[in-house]
């Protein structure tokens, strides 16, 4: 049924398939002609060799992972060779391999290796995942015994007596003591040291013990057979991916406690970021002192692997004595080492401890780390916890003279300005330099059930700040990951790779971007974010923004039954062009009175007048009630200044009651409804600078500015006016 032609069977050139790999299959188009390689649209499959390829593919992709090789010439010097990998179940290929043909192990290997085939593995890993997480549940195995169970099973299957003889165990209490005595045998040839050893069979111990494993026939002999095929094979194919952190995180959506603990465990692309932005390299030593399952490790250890090009004396070098770090917790601590261990890297310097500890920072300056890379556990109780801050001292105490720390907090820990937070920002700049400060995605850990804003700090070591120096601040939201069911946030669309080069290359150059990136001068009292000091990009600024702006007003004025017919139709036809390059800057303190709203004690009965309170549909509308603490008047704007919804801004015709967390703003000039909706779109432009840890409040809406047509240095609300009235809609404002 794949005829290019569409009337029966397809016909390629070549089909090639692999003995061990049979998901894969390779599939080439031939054409004599090099201008018969590729039509403009890739909808002539007949006649084109890429055009016909691709129609294979997406026909093979149904059943299979499909390589697409089009080619077209009849000598070397002629040749055209194009490649498409097609995933099963995918809705479209994607270039792969460049433009010349290569051995077919390499083709295997490419693929295997692909960040789409990444993809497509890592969430079949996550959904077998939550089988799995399904199972041991209802063997209740508690949440935090499960991946230490998974990480005894890993290691013990890299035995190969284990291996080819634990299905021959008679009862599942001999296949349990089997399994932990291998483990034991297996770290104690990998000379780890006595107390460490004693400290990691304590945490293995309840295999031996758990009910379930020890007597519930073939439940122990079946999970190490379901590991063995979906996690070890996903081990050895993606190398230096820290399996065993991930599947943590998965394990603890049950369970409540280590977030009550406040750890976080960093997410595999921040990990792989933090490394490429501390420049780690093949000579590097690296120090990570809040180690968790060691995600940090492993990804500095591949990158230095990388950079190190086949040297093996060198690789040895990097895995004996080049990736330090320490632990508190000693089941965290087991599951680091398991986790280091089977990436068959630097196990032995992994410390079980307190970093805080005289002995232990003794220990590990006589290492001379060069780079710190560190997500501390993010204060609960912000009297009797850790601060971040003082993780950050730690670990640039440790540090080389001119070394690299990179770690990630809380926003409001940048935003400090009172407090232990403060007193420790000021230390931290008495003694080291502030470098940069990217501002992260907002759910960047929703996988880890926390719900926190953070930046990444980065800094250098035993140089004290220089308040003269610009700093480099980056708005990093957008890394393009999605929310999945049951997978968390994913790059679905597999742009990350070249977002993170574009932040990357930004923060190396120092190089600003309106609505990316600016470089400031900055001391202790000053707001680390670039949310603070970023230029607004008002280029992005269009037609259709401010015509949805009408749009969601009369809609609301029809709902609140204000109006009974909406026409599209605008109150002029003259057409007026939106050029922003030469609007001037205007404070909201020079434009409007600011106040806040009222918390509402008052009659909420059902009434007449609107409550506006910090939501972002139906122009702010709460409800409708008879009486609250304060009638602010018509012929307002209200914008929300907490929670998601900080930045929507609303034109209020009619008196309204409005909660504490929403900003009004009260003309000094006359206003009118056209100039109200062109001032709430542009207000809205600055949405992007504040969140749950940066807030709106009435002081900072003071202190904010926005970008207006402008005559003679004041706002030129005649052209705001005109420019409303000639859109669609607006006669029936």
């Amino acid at each position: 049924t794949a005829s290019k032609k569409g009337i029966g069977k397809g016909r390629p050139e070549f089909i090639i398939t692999f003995n061990r790999n049979s998901d894969l299959l390779i599939v080439i188009e031939c054409k004599a002609d090099i201008t018969k390689h590729e039509s403009p649209n890739r909808d002539k499959y007949a006649d084109f060799a890429v055009d016909g390829v691709l129609l294979y593919a997406s026909f093979l992709s149904k059943d299979f992972d499909v390589l697409a090789i089009a080619v077209s010439g009849e000598t070397k010097q002629q040749l055209k060779v194009s490649h498409f990998l097609h995933l099963k179940g995918d809705r479209k290929a994607t270039s792969i391999f460049g433009d010349k043909l290569l051995p077919a192990a390499d083709y295997l290997n490419g693929y295997l290796k692909s960040p789409e085939k990444f993809r497509q593995d890592y969430n079949t890993l996550l959904a077998f995942t939550k089988t799995l997480n399904d199972k041991l549940h209802t063997y209740k195995i508690p949440e935090d015994n499960r991946a230490l169970l998974l990480s005894c099973i890993l290691i013990a299957l890299e035995d190969k007596a284990f291996h080819f003889s634990y299905d021959k165990k008679s009862t599942p209490k001999s296949l349990a003591d089997f399994l932990t005595k291998t483990v034991s045998e297996k770290f104690e040839e990998a000379n780890i040291s006595h107390d460490k050893l004693d400290n990691l069979n304590i945490q293995f111990g309840f295999i031996k013990t758990d009910t379930s494993l020890t007597t519930k026939e073939g439940l122990l002999k079946e999970l190490i057979d379901e590991i063995d095929t979906n996690i070890n094979q996903f081990i050895k194919t993606h190398e230096y991916f820290d399996v065993l952190g991930q599947l943590y995180i998965e394990f603890l959506r049950y369970a409540n406690s280590d977030t009550g603990l406040g750890i976080v465990l960093t997410p595999p692309h921040i990990t792989e970021f933090f490394v490429k932005l501390a420049q780690v390299n093949k000579n590097a030593i690296v120090y990570d002192n809040c180690t968790g399952t060691g995600g940090f490790l492993i990804a500095a250890m591949k990158e230095m692997i990388d950079d190190a090009k086949g040297d093996e004396e060198k690789i040895r070098e990097i895995k004996l004595n080049q990736l330090i770090g320490t632990e508190y917790q000693a089941h965290i601590f087991a599951l680091a080492v398991s986790n280091m261990y089977i990436h068959q890297d630097g196990k032995t310097n992994v410390i079980n401890g307190d970093c805080f500890d005289a002995q232990i920072i003794k220990q590990i300056k006589e290492k001379r780390p060069t780079v710190g890379l560190l997500n501390p556990p993010y204060q609960s109780n912000k009297k009797t916890d850790i601060d971040e801050f003082e993780f950050i001292l730690n670990n640039l105490e440790c540090l080389t003279d001119g070394g690299t720390c990179v770690a990630i907090v809380p926003m409001n820990k940048a935003l400090s300005k009172k407090g232990k937070a403060f007193e420790l920002k000021k230390k931290i700049l008495e003694k080291h330099t502030l470098r940069a400060v990217l501002s992260m995605p907002d759910e960047l850990f929703i996988n880890s059930k926390v719900n926190v804003i953070t930046c990444i700090m980065i800094f250098t070591a035993h140089k004290p700040h220089d308040s003269e120096v610009e700093t480099y601040f980056g708005y990093y939201k957008n890394d393009n990951f999605e929310k999945r069911k049951n997978l968390g946030r994913n790059d679905v669309h597999g742009k990350w790779v070249d977002i993170r080069e574009k932040w990357i290359n930004y923060y190396k150059r120092g190089k600003e971007e309106a609505g990316l990136s600016v470089k400031q001068k900055v001391s202790v009292t000053d707001e680390w974010c670039a949310e603070a000091y970023m230029e607004t990009d008002y280029t992005i600024l269009n037609k259709a923004m401010f015509i949805k702006e009408i749009l969601k007003y009369v809609t609301f004025r029809f709902f609140m039954q204000k109006i009974f017919d909406v026409s599209n139709s605008p109150c002029t036809n003259i057409d007026i062009d939106l050029d922003t390059e030469n609007w001037e800057y205007f404070s909201l303190k020079q434009l409007f009175r600011i106040e806040k709203g009222r918390d509402q004690s008052g009659n909420n009965e059902i009434g007449e007048y609107a409550l506006i309170s910090a939501t972002r549909d139906n122009n702010g509308l709460n409800s409708l009630i008879l009486e609250g603490n304060k009638l602010f008047p018509k012929n307002t704007i209200t914008v929300p200044s907490n929670g998601a919804s900080t930045g929507e801004a609303f034109y209020q015709p009619d008196v309204y009651y409005a909660t504490g967390d929403v900003n009004i703003l009260n003309p000094k000039f006359k206003i009118n409804p056209y100039i109200a909706l062109f001032l709430s779109t542009v207000i809205r432009l600055d949405k992007y600078r504040f969140n749950y840890g940066r807030k709106w409040g009435k002081d900072r809406m003071e202190q904010s500015k926005i970008k207006l047509p402008s005559g003679d240095s004041q706002p030129d609300w005649q052209f705001m006016e005109d420019y409303i009235k000639s859109l669609p809609y607006s006669k029936s404002i």
